[in-house]
């Protein structure tokens, strides 16, 4: 059997006529930049998060430049983030001049650990990362309690947890600005690169709208350095089309991971450890992601067998050679290095199937009985 870490088929077939049906109303229109498909995209995720503004922008990672930008960091300012994250995170604090200050993450949930925050905020610092890594919130309490203490803007990535909640609120509702990726393996995805930025700021949501059109406002009127970084018409109306399931597909993510935990306790593989969710968060399951001891070894079984899976990620930020001049060492981050040797994602989308993920934990228990 081959089992893909993620297939986006039947997806598409079961919604091929109303995302042609879409695609086709913009053609006819020839509205393609910032039109009503845009507008609508906007509104209907802003509420869903309950902020007040979205702002459409290029993709994830231009959602957290533009915020970083319109909270006022700049060349030399400091800004707090995980390690463990995907490049995206400290590059928009890189691209701007500004410093990563990394910090480790807690072991249980892959977040950045509140108590590490504190420890590394000096005079430069002028915004937090908290980053929901897999599908599940930081603790956003300790980290807003931290952000307020120091005066400190606070930036949620979100890039793999739209719809994700903390105490009965979701990804969204706690930063000065929250940013959304909608590649096309996300959640919510679309059918190449997009993102926005949500909040409840209005003088940080008309800085990102003027920032996302080369800094002009009225038009052709420049007093800002802006880019060019519209959320596309196409891949709007796309998101419009599969943003009535979301909640739908999260659903079945939930369903999907439980079923693995309960296959992982019937096959009682020690060797493994299930992610955690704590009683306080919605874990939407970007992705399930295990603890395995020989992880390695035990991925290339698993290719051998076909099966796919991935390591998210297997080089912390912090010693990425692109950040060497930051000066950080091995073992200056010891809980972000250990998960990197030890995570290991395993297949995860809505469609799959209950047969596909016995066969995922089947080949797991065959390789720990072997070795």
């Amino acid at each position: 059997m081959n089992v893909p870490m993620l297939d986006l088929t039947e997806q598409y077939d079961a919604l091929k006529s109303e995302i042609h049906n879409k695609l086709e109303e913009v053609m006819t229109s020839s509205q393609f930049i910032l039109g009503p498909n845009v507008k609508i995209l906007e509104q209907s995720l802003a509420a869903y998060s309950n902020a007040e503004d979205g702002i459409g922008v290029a993709s994830g990672s231009d959602a957290l430049h533009l915020s970083l930008l319109a909270a006022g960091v700049e060349e030399g300012d400091e800004v707090i983030l995980p390690a463990f994250t995907f490049f995206a995170t400290a590059g928009a604090v890189a691209r701007i001049g500004a410093v990563p200050k990394f910090v480790d993450i807690e072991p249980e949930g892959y977040n950045i650990d509140p108590d590490e925050i504190e420890e590394v905020i000096s005079v430069r610092t002028k915004a937090i990362i908290p980053v929901h890594l897999y599908g599940q919130t930081a603790d956003m309490d300790s980290i807003l309690k931290t952000a307020s203490k120091y005066n400190i803007a606070v930036i949620e990535d979100a890039a793999q947890a739209i719809g994700a909640e903390y105490k009965g609120k979701k990804s969204g509702e706690f930063g000065d600005t929250c940013c959304f990726s909608f590649f096309p393996t996300k959640n919510l995805g679309a059918y190449g690169d997009a993102g926005m930025v949500v909040t409840n700021n209005d003088d940080l949501a008309e800085k990102i709208k003027v920032l996302r059109v080369h800094g002009s406002k009225p038009k052709y009127h420049h007093h800002v350095l802006g880019y060019n970084s519209r959320l596309d018409e196409i891949q709007a109306a796309v998101l419009n089309v599969k943003n009535k399931y979301l909640e739908t597909w999260n659903d079945k993510r939930q369903e999907k991971a439980a079923i693995y935990d309960e296959l992982l306790k019937e096959y009682n593989i020690l060797e493994v450890i299930p992610p955690k969710v704590f009683g306080d968060r919605r874990h939407v399951f970007h992705q399930y992601t295990i603890r395995a001891e020989q992880r390695d070894d035990l991925q290339t079984y698993l290719k051998e067998q076909g099966v796919s899976s991935m390591i998210y990620y297997p080089i912390p930020l912090h010693l990425q050679p692109v950040f060497s001049d930051l000066g950080y060492e091995e073992g200056d981050l010891p809980v972000t290095e250990q998960a990197c040797k030890e995570v290991l994602s395993l297949p995860m989308f809505p469609e799959l199937t209950e047969e596909q993920q016995r066969y995922v934990i089947h080949q797991i228990s065959n390789f720990y009985k072997n070795n």
